[in-house]
């Protein structure tokens, strides 16, 4: 049982470290928005990798013959998932600059939590990437042991959800103290152009790769 625990949070930590187009966006977040939409975007990630650890667990090797033939698609969807991100990103970043003083930092957007939650689903469950590593982690531990029970898939999920949420969350907590740091309007509005930029980026190499 323990041995099904480790494996979800190595698993988790092995999709969740990687600073890509996620993990530059809830940096970004955190630095410009509050502690509890930053919080809920990081939960929305860590469900994402729960149920996907959930979904490799169960589907195995036909998770992985089924992704073999859908993942084109979900690479187009997610680059335009993140052109459409970092679009908005911009446009709210611009609009809170132009509003705010010139002294004064500039405003939270007013994002909900539930909202940073959703958005961030979306993002995450569009990323083959994620399943096909957990779906790697269970079809070694399958051909190890000669399956996976209840309990096991269980067991690797939570931990996969554990560690994806302890991660994103270290993230915020690292993007938190990049908005204290940058407080004035101009650091803000650099803080979310270089977000954006980095989604664009991440965008084009999906695509090229």
């Amino acid at each position: 049982m323990i041995a099904d625990l480790v494996a979800g949070v190595l698993a988790g930590l092995a999709v969740a470290m990687p600073i890509g187009a996620i993990g530059g966006y809830l940096i970004g977040l955190a630095a410009r928005e509050r502690a509890a939409t930053a919080a809920a975007a990081a939960l929305g990630v860590a469900s994402v990798d729960g149920a996907y650890a959930v979904v490799a667990a169960v589907g195995g090797a036909g998770v992985h013959a089924a992704l073999a033939q859908v993942s084109p698609t979900l690479t187009g969807l997610a680059a335009v998932v993140l052109v459409l991100v970092a679009a908005r990103t911009v446009q709210q970043s611009v609009r809170r600059y132009r509003a705010s003083t010139v002294t004064a930092p500039a405003a939270p957007s007013g994002l909900s939590p539930r909202r940073a939650y959703l958005v961030l689903v979306a993002m995450t469950a569009v990323n083959p990437a994620t399943v096909i590593t957990f779906v790697a982690v269970v079809l070694g531990r399958q051909s190890s042991d000669g399956g996976v029970s209840g309990t096991a898939v269980m067991l690797f999920a939570v931990g996969a959800f554990v560690a994806s949420a302890a991660w994103q969350l270290l993230l915020v907590g690292g993007g938190s103290l990049l908005g204290r740091l940058l407080r004035g309007r101009r650091g803000q509005l650099g803080i979310a152009l270089c977000s954006a930029a980095l989604m664009l980026v991440l965008a084009v190499a999906v695509l090229a790769g």
